[in-house]
């Protein structure tokens, strides 16, 4: 049989991953990338700590990267990898949030793995009816699909939405089976952003719903949950950006244990974006604060990078568990 495009780029889909992820009580992390520094910190973070991983972007940061330039990115991850670190980790080129059956085929169509629909912020009966058609065309490309029930607040990216409205367990078997989706965002309390929660000083942000996630994963059982906006937010980075003249007060937000306890059910992928941000942006600040005179790119991006790199190890390590699982 053919190669399949994103095949000969050396990509996987999600479906051994997510079985292994469910079966083992760990998530597999999907870190968004805009820039070569961000994926270059997410392949040497999973290389090194031996973790499956899903280096993922939104409809922007496609538009940023530029769609071409992104294919061959991906297949030069795939070769960093194999042959600068001697790692045979599956690596899947996912969609984040795609919005439209035409986003969801170009990416199919350039060499994508997995795409995400996302027609959470449809009627019930659109979002079905999308994301059938993205399922229909992405299974004859072998591609997975993501899609999603409920909405997250908070915004990211094009993404954005007042308040949060959870997943109503009632309708996750009725969507899943009329879709014919490989996994199910879900909303349990997990924000978009840096601000996910209005909280004072001292205060804990909001625990997140396990017993609707409970209730999902009876309806559902074995079958992939997907949590996005699930950023801790570390409170180290946003002191630092703070420190060296930014401006992020009362950014919080989800905590590790919470997701680590996640981790530990049906959840098999966790998405991580703003917290990339953070460190790259803290790290940078910081550079240019100390070094008012530095000019040269490498010498506050590389920093960045090793930065970055190791609050990812930390993630695979202590949070999702899928350290080791490569």
């Amino acid at each position: 049989m053919a190669k399949r495009l994103y095949e000969e780029l050396g990509l996987v889909n999600t479906t051994e991953m997510f079985k292994k992820a469910v079966k083992g009580g760990y998530a597999i992390p999907a870190y968004n990338f805009n820039n070569m520094e961000q994926l270059q910190a997410i392949i040497m973070a999973c290389a090194e700590s031996s973790s499956p991983v899903i280096i993922q972007v939104s409809s922007g940061a496609r538009k940023y990267a530029n769609q071409t330039m992104l294919k061959y990115m991906a297949q030069g991850a795939v070769q960093m990898a194999r042959k600068d670190f001697k790692s045979n980790i599956p690596i899947c080129l996912h969609l984040d949030h795609g919005d439209t059956f035409e986003l969801c085929k170009s990416c199919i169509d350039s060499g994508f793995s997995s795409v995400m629909i996302d027609g959470s912020h449809h009627p019930y009966a659109k979002n079905v009816e999308l994301t059938k058609q993205v399922v229909e065309y992405a299974h004859k490309h072998g591609v997975t699909v993501e899609g999603e029930l409920g909405v997250l607040a908070g915004i990211e990216d094009e993404v954005s939405a007042e308040k949060s409205t959870y997943t109503k367990p009632e309708e996750v078997q009725d969507f899943v089976s009329k879709t014919g989706v490989d996994s199910l965002a879900i909303s349990i309390g997990t924000s978009h952003g840096a601000f996910k929660f209005k909280v004072k000083p001292g205060e804990q942000p909001p625990p997140l719903r396990f017993d609707v996630l409970e209730e999902i994963e009876k309806k559902l059982p074995g079958f992939p949950i997907v949590l996005h906006g699930a950023s801790s937010i570390p409170q180290d980075y946003v002191a630092m950006i703070n420190k060296f003249g930014g401006k992020m007060e009362g950014a919080v937000g989800v905590s590790e244990e919470q997701l680590r306890k996640a981790a530990k059910s049906a959840v098999c992928k966790i998405n991580i974006d703003s917290d990339g941000r953070l460190v790259v942006t803290a790290v940078i600040r910081k550079v240019f604060a100390e070094k008012p005179g530095e000019f040269d790119p490498r010498k506050y991006l590389g920093p960045a990078r090793e930065e970055l790199k190791k609050l990812l190890i930390h993630k695979n390590e202590h949070v999702l568990g899928s350290a080791g699982k490569g």
